[in-house]
C-alpha cells in the first residue's frame, strides 16, 4: 500500500484531504510543519509528498529541497497562490506537480495517482539507446545528460522531457501531447509543460534565448530541432563494412594488342537457284 505524507499547517484541509486519500485506498501520514515532516519521511520514507508552501518556520521549498535531497520522492505542491514565480521556484527545485487552492479533493487524488503511475512506468521502461547531438549526450540507463563532457543537473521531469524530444527529432508536439507522454496526465495546467521547456533550455541551449535545439511551434507546441551538422547518433551494435570491391583485371600491354587484328568473317556464298 502506498503512503502519503501530507504536510499542512491548516487542520481542516489536512482532515479533507487525508479522508479521500483514505477512501481511495492510500495510508496516510500527516505533518502540520516542516521539521516534522522531515522526521516523518526520514523514519518512513513515503511513496508522495503533499506539500502546503506555505508552512510556518520553514516554507515548502525549503522542505522540498531537503526531501529531494534525501531521495527521489515524488512531490506535489499545494499552494494558496497561483503566481507563476511560485510555480517556477517549485518546479525548479524539483516538485512533479502543483496544485493551487482552493482546489478539489477528488482532482487531487487523481493527481497523486496520476504521478505514482507515471513513476512506475518510468521504472519499468526499457531504457534504449544511448542519444548524442550537438554536444549533448542523454544516457537513458544512467538517467545522466552531458553537454560538452559536462554533466547537466536535470530534474526527473526535465531528463523525461529531453529524452522524449530528442527521441522524436523534428515532429511538432503539441504541449497536451507532452503532458501525456512524459507526466502521464489527462489534464493538467499546461503552463508546467511551458515552465519545464523554459528551464530546460536554459540548460541545454547555448543561448536560450534563441533556441536551436527546442523550437516553440506557434499554436501547436514544441519541435526538436537537429542542426544539420549534428545529426541524432545513437549507440548500437557496429555494423560490418561492406566489402572491398575486387580490384579491376590488369590492362594488356600495348605490344600486345597491337599484334592482335579482329576481322570480320567472310560471309558464305549464296548457293545459285538455276535460273
Amino acid at each position: 500500500m502506498h503512503t502519503i505524507l501530507v504536510v499542512d499547517d491548516d487542520p481542516t484541509v489536512a482532515e479533507v484531504v487525508t479522508g479521500y486519500l483514505e477512501r481511495a485506498g492510500f495510508a496516510v501520514d500527516r505533518a502540520a510543519d516542516g521539521p516534522q515532516a522531515l522526521r516523518l519521511a526520514a523514519g518512513k520514507p513515503p511513496s508522495l509528498v503533499l506539500l502546503d508552501l506555505m508552512l510556518p518556520g520553514m516554507d515548502g521549498l525549503e522542505v522540498c529541497r531537503r526531501l529531494r535531497a534525501a531521495g527521489p520522492v515524488p512531490v506535489i505542491m499545494l499552494t494558496a497562490r497561483g503566481d507563476e514565480d511560485d510555480r517556477i521556484l517549485g518546479l525548479e527545485i524539483g516538485a512533479d506537480d502543483y496544485v493551487t487552492k482552493p482546489f478539489s479533493p477528488r482532482e487531487l487524488v487523481l493527481r497523486v495517482e496520476s504521478v505514482l503511475r507515471r513513476g512506475r512506468a518510468d521504472r519499468g521502461a526499457t531504457a534504449g539507446p544511448e542519444l548524442t547531438v550537438a554536444g549533448i549526450t542523454l544516457d537513458p540507463a544512467a538517467r545522466r545528460v552531458t553537454k560538452d563532457g559536462r554533466v547537466l543537473a536535470l530534474t526527473l521531469r526535465e531528463f523525461d522531457l529531453l529524452a522524449h524530444l530528442m527521441r522524436h527529432p523534428g515532429q511538432a508536439i503539441a504541449r497536451e501531447q507532452l503532458m501525456h507522454d512524459v507526466w502521464g496526465w489527462e489534464f493538467g495546467d499546461l503552463s508546467t509543460v511551458t515552465v519545464h521547456v523554459r528551464r530546460l533550455r536554459g540548460k541545454v541551449e547555448d543561448d536560450p534565448a534563441a533556441p536551436r535545439l527546442i523550437r516553440t511551434v506557434w499554436g501547436v507546441g514544441y519541435r526538436f530541432d537537429v542542426p544539420a551538422e549534428a545529426p541524432v547518433a545513437s549507440v548500437e551494435a557496429p555494423v560490418e563494412a561492406p566489402p572491398a570491391p575486387a580490384p579491376p583485371a590488369p590492362a594488356l600491354p600495348a605490344s600486345v594488342t597491337s599484334s592482335v587484328t579482329v576481322t570480320s568473317p567472310t560471309p558464305a556464298p549464296v548457293p545459285s537457284d538455276g535460273s
